[in-house]
C-alpha cells in the first residue's frame, strides 16, 4: 500500500529523529531475506538497544538532509533494498547485531554506515567495527587491566603474610 504525503513526512521525521539520536547507523542490503528472518533480526537487535527499520531510501536521504550534522554525508551508496540499524547508546552494537545475524543469514550484506559526525563508512570499515567488543565489554576489560596490579600486590602481600605466619607457627612448635 502506497504511503500518503503526510505518512511519508511522518516517516521522514521519525527517521530524522533516529539519525539525530543514533551514534552509528548501519546500512545493510537484505535482498533475498524472508520477512520472518527480518522480524527475528529486529527481535535480536532490540536486545542490545538497536532499532532496525526498513525504509525507502528516498525518505532516508531526505531525513539525512534535514539533519545539520549529516548534510554533508555521502548518500550515493543508498540504493537497492536496504535496512537501517540505529543505536543511540553504542557505536558498535548495530554492526555487531547485523554481523551476528548475517552468520546464519548470508543474504544480509553490509553497505556502509553513517556516523553521528556525518561520515559515511564503507562496508569494510563496518565489518571491522563489528569485530570490536561492545562498550560494556571494553569497560570491563579496562577495569580488569586497572585492577590487575592491585590484585597482584595484595596476592603477593597475603602470600608473604601466610609464609611468615607458617614460619612463626613452626618456631613455636
Amino acid at each position: 500500500m502506497a504511503l500518503t504525503k503526510d505518512q511519508k513526512n511522518q516517516v521522514v521525521s521519525d527517521v530524522a529523529e533516529l539519525l539525530a539520536s543514533s551514534k552509528m547507523t548501519v546500512v545493510a542490503a537484505y535482498q533475498g531475506t524472508t520477512v520472518k528472518a527480518i522480524q527475528q533480526l529486529r527481535r535480536d537487535a532490540r536486545e542490545n538497544g538497536t532499532n532496525v527499520r526498513v525504509v525507502k531510501n528516498r525518505l532516508v536521504i531526505k531525513a539525512v538532509q534535514q539533519n545539520d550534522n549529516l548534510k554533508d554525508a555521502d548518500v550515493s551508496a543508498l540504493t537497492g533494498q536496504l535496512l537501517y540499524a540505529f543505536n543511540s547508546e553504542d557505536e558498535v552494537a548495530p554492526a555487531q547485531a547485523l554481523a551476528n545475524f548475517a552468520k546464519t543469514n548470508p543474504s544480509i550484506v553490509f553497505v556502509g554506515a553513517i556516523s553521528a559526525e556525518g561520515k559515511f563508512l564503507n562496508a569494510d570499515e563496518v565489518k571491522a567495527l563489528a569485530t570490536l567488543p561492545g562498550k560494556e565489554q571494553l569497560i570491563a576489560q579496562v577495569l580488569a587491566t586497572l585492577q590487575s596490579p592491585v590484585n597482584d600486590v595484595t596476592n603477593a602481600l597475603s602470600g608473604n603474610l601466610h609464609a611468615l605466619l607458617d614460619g612463626v607457627e613452626a618456631k613455636a612448635s
